[in-house]
């Protein structure tokens, strides 16, 4: 298995800014993205990279995106077989790999519908990029390097976090790759942080419940510690654990806020495995 310790860092192309692991696509041969809303052609509350087909924006600007981050990520020929899905704060975990490959890659709806009703995907079919998206929520990217590479894209907002999405998802990618959950990288994008996520006692004290004194002060829940908790309670090792540490209703100006902005367009999390050179 190669040597990977994960970290994110900036890269821009295009006009476009997004976070990644450069040393993971030099070792593996698998790319990630966690987008900003820099550059692209939406307007309005949208203004930016919008990469969403369900929020109100214009599908011909939000399509024009999609390609301009896939040209940006050197991925253009796998636009077809983008994939992304009905994400509807739920628990469900699908496997992306034949047929379902493609499904809601185009927001014009020229093409088959999202994968339905489903906030996780995970692959090991190589070029096909998952994609999912966010505007405060955690947004989740696990990877299983070697041998038998694959890639996991978790949505998890309140539910999701609550509901241990992440570490149902790590668990599956596992299994389906044959590895053990300590061999998976994770990383953890830009969501909103406790400074900014004030919720109801009743809520606050599920996640006590569940997790412990996760929670910060002041009736403020940090949804990236109870994700990272989850992580770890399935056995992904601490050290393979990175998170961007970005507040997304703290930086609107880089990244969309449902809690701070109310209509917006959404950011995305993208995983590909790419054919490895012969």
């Amino acid at each position: 298995m190669p040597d990977v310790r994960p970290s994110l860092t900036v890269q821009e192309r295009g006009g476009l800014r997004w976070l990644t692991d450069s040393s993971l696509d030099a070792t593996t041969a698998v790319r990630i993205a966690f987008t900003t809303r820099g550059g692209g052609r939406s307007v309005g509350p949208y203004a930016g990279l919008d990469l969403a087909a369900h929020v109100g924006d214009d599908p011909v600007s939000v399509d024009g995106n999609r390609a301009a981050l896939m040209g940006a990520l050197g991925i253009e020929p796998l636009r077809r077989r983008l994939t992304t899905a009905e994400q509807v704060h739920g628990l469900t975990v699908r496997e992306v790999s034949g047929a379902t490959a493609g499904m809601g890659s185009f927001a014009d709806h020229t093409g088959p519908p999202p994968v339905p009703a489903t906030d996780a995907l995970y692959t090991l079919e190589a070029a096909t990029p998952i994609l999912l998206l966010y505007a405060d929520c955690v947004p989740v990217i696990l990877v299983a390097p070697d041998p038998l590479r694959g890639v996991a894209v978790v949505h998890a907002g309140w539910k999701g976090a609550l509901g241990r999405l992440a570490g149902k998802s790590a668990k599956l990618l596992a299994r389906a790759a044959g590895c053990d959950t300590s061999d998976l990288l994770a990383y953890i994008g830009p969501h909103i942080g406790p400074c900014h996520y004030e919720v109801a006692p009743e809520r606050l004290s599920q996640f006590v419940d569940a997790f412990g004194s996760i929670a910060s002060a002041q009736g403020r829940l940090d949804l990236g510690a109870v994700v990272y908790q989850t992580l770890s309670e399935v056995g992904v090792s601490p050290g393979n654990v990175v998170s961007a540490g970005v507040c997304t209703a703290e930086e609107t100006g880089s990244f969309y806020s449902f809690r701070a902005e109310g209509r917006t367009g959404r950011h995305g999390a993208l995983a590909v495995i790419l054919e490895r050179d012969r």
